[in-house]
């Protein structure tokens, strides 16, 4: 039940009389959804970003595709990259499996635990 719906039915009690009992008010909480903040503090954010730079330059020789670089040869016998392309499945692989370190499960509320997070 929503707030608005508690408030609308309290409203309707309100008319047919002016007093409400306490155990009447103590089941309408407890049948309000708790709603849980979405979004994630700076301080996450700044630890995830951390771990996945630390992940990609781990694993930075995964990340290009070294079979499909084109290069050509320039003045003076130069070796010059023209066109690099990023292993986009690999590096998406290593950012799910940082990423996964800090998922929860829908009953857990209180995260990982020590344990649970790999220290690099």
């Amino acid at each position: 039940m929503k707030k608005a719906e508690l408030v609308a039915k309290l409203e309707v009690a309100k008319e047919v009389t002016s007093v409400v009992s306490i155990d009447l008010m103590l089941a309408a909480l407890g049948m309000l959804e708790e709603t849980k903040p979405t979004g994630i503090t700076q301080e996450l954010a700044d630890e995830i970003a951390s771990k996945i730079e630390r992940c990609l330059d781990y694993n930075a020789s995964d990340l290009v595709d070294k079979d499909e670089v084109t290069f050509s040869i320039n003045y003076g016998n130069t070796i010059e990259i023209d066109d690099a392309q990023i292993n986009v499945y690999d590096t998406m692989d290593h950012i799910n499996s940082c990423l996964s370190e800090f998922i929860i499960e829908e009953d857990d509320e209180c995260g990982p635990s020590e344990d649970e997070v790999i220290q690099d």
